[in-house]
């Protein structure tokens, strides 16, 4: 099992900045890849950004790339998502999100373990 709790959320005008935090736990060495999604009201959940742990590849929706950057400190076992240039549609609820699996796909919304979210949002 891997326990995982975000922090870091908040209101932020349009042109800011928050990061994100996920602090994993438990048989954290059995992680795969970690990732963010998000869910705004009335919407599906969706792929956000992933750090593939086996050859530390970083995966982003188009919808980031450029604005968000996802890291890893192995140390603290935690993933962090520094989210700049917000924009009103980024606004949602932000879900780390952890797997075991090698056959899982980094882009999808299959993965093993969830943390509890946190609310993003970004006022114009």
């Amino acid at each position: 099992q891997v326990q995982l709790v975000e922090s870091g959320g908040g209101l932020v005008q349009a042109g800011g900045s928050l990061r994100l935090s996920c602090a994993a736990s438990g048989r954290t060495f059995s992680m795969y890849a970690m990732g963010w999604f998000r869910q705004a009201p009335g919407k599906e959940r969706e792929f956000v950004a992933a750090f593939s742990l086996s050859g530390s590849r970083t995966y982003y929706a188009d919808s980031v790339k450029g604005r968000f950057t996802i890291s890893l400190d192995n140390a603290k076992n935690t993933v962090y998502l520094q989210m700049n240039s917000l924009k009103p549609e980024d606004t949602a609820v932000y879900y780390c999100a952890a797997t075991t699996s090698v056959r899982t796909v980094i882009t999808g919304t299959k993965y093993d373990y969830w943390g509890q979210g946190t609310q993003v949002t970004v006022s114009s």
